[in-house]
């Protein structure tokens, strides 16, 4: 079965003559789907090649246009699946688009470090940029009703949402096919960047922020547990960042002493790779991890959901040095859009702080009941 990916019509709406889209996304979350449906589509000649494939490499490295204008031929439309491993693929993309008229390019990658740092500065101007993740809920209830959301929403908690784990409803083997994921991918961006050697404390590192979800962490701590400089984790969570396996949110503060900004929280893109890497897939009853689950996975498909909808927001939590605090704060169209993330039913009301200071923001507790509202 195929659930239709919410890029799909971003991908269309975005190609154009003289231009490159560039797909980033982790690893088995359906990069290469996204584009055979693409493709379905198109009834013009088009050429696929795979980065990967040294040949190809020989061909998009070579920075000669007569040497590129051969190995595109008559085709004006190139699709390059795992563009990070061409050599300089930013540069030629670059003459590609520049010197062979109405060329339309379709560039995908699953590090945004490698592809950002090689395809950026040449292609300004020239590229429009999609996220994909694992399917949002937004995607998923596509082939879902009201009811079914509501049953799984505890798989979705524990298992998270890569394509086939939605797909499949044998829980041992969505926990086999995450730990796969964790064993044989997750790293292998990140250790293939500039002198990245120590897998093994970057799985240690990995297992120490999936213990602290939705916390603020000190990068000193991290590195005093781990014998490494402050400095070198804030690296490396940078580059798992940019591989894809977590996602960072910064304080928000309008420069008010009371409010916290100097340390950072993390969330898991897929709660099931957070799960697999401290090997719990235990049931949410025998479980005291829920609010940070529940946290994480509203973060998530909140995010999700601005990238897929063209949404344009800055994220944030919100705290206090009184610990008063806000999980996900909201920055869109000159207004501010508090939440706070409560998997009980749980009577609250807003942090007195929050509206004194910012008395246009808004404030919503978002729980069991109105949570599709937010994330679909």
């Amino acid at each position: 079965m195929y659930i239709k990916q919410k890029q799909l019509d971003n991908l269309g709406r975005a190609l154009a003559p003289g231009k490159v889209v560039v797909i980033y996304g982790a690893r088995r979350t359906g990069k290469t789907t996204l584009l055979q449906q693409f493709l379905r589509g198109v009834e013009e000649p088009y050429l696929l090649v795979n980065g990967e494939d040294i040949t190809v490499q020989g061909y998009l490295a070579s920075q000669s246009i007569e040497k590129l204008s051969a190995f595109v031929g008559s085709n004006r439309l190139l699709v390059v699946d795992e563009a990070q491993k061409v050599p300089n693929i930013g540069a030629n993309l670059k003459l590609i688009v520049d010197h062979i008229q109405e060329m339309r390019v379709i560039a995908t990658g699953s590090s945004s470090f490698d592809l950002a740092r090689s395809i950026g500065e040449p292609l300004t101007g020239r590229k429009t940029t999609l996220k994909l993740f694992p399917l949002a809920q937004l995607e998923i209830g596509q082939i879902e009703e009201r009811h079914q959301t509501d049953a799984n929403l505890e798989s979705r908690l524990i298992y998270g949402a890569y394509p086939e784990v939605v797909l499949t409803n044998d829980n041992r083997a969505r926990e086999q096919y995450l730990r796969e994921i964790v064993a044989s991918y997750l790293y292998k961006d990140v250790l293939e960047m500039d002198g990245i050697r120590h897998a093994a404390k970057i799985s240690r590192l990995l297992q120490m922020i999936a213990l602290q979800v939705g916390k603020e962490v000190s990068y000193a701590e991290l590195g005093a547990g781990l014998g490494m400089s402050k400095n070198t984790i804030e690296r490396y969570l940078d580059l798992l960042e940019k591989a894809f396996v977590i996602q960072k949110l910064s304080g928000f503060s309008r420069n008010l002493r009371s409010e916290i900004t100097k340390n950072s929280r993390y969330y898991f893109l897929d709660n099931g790779i957070r799960n697999a890497l401290i090997n719990n897939f235990n049931p949410l009853d025998l479980r005291n991890d829920v609010g940070s689950l529940w946290e994480s996975y509203l973060v998530m498909e909140r995010l999700k959901r601005q990238e897929y909808l063209l949404v344009h927001a800055n994220n944030y939590f919100w705290r206090t040095y009184s610990q008063k605090e806000i999980d996900f704060v909201e920055e869109r169209e000159g207004k501010l859009f508090g939440y706070e993330m409560k998997w009980g039913a749980v009577r609250a009301k807003a942090p007195k702080g929050w509206l004194e200071n910012y008395p246009n923001a808004t404030w919503q507790v978002i729980d069991q009941q109105n949570y599709l509202g937010l994330i679909t």
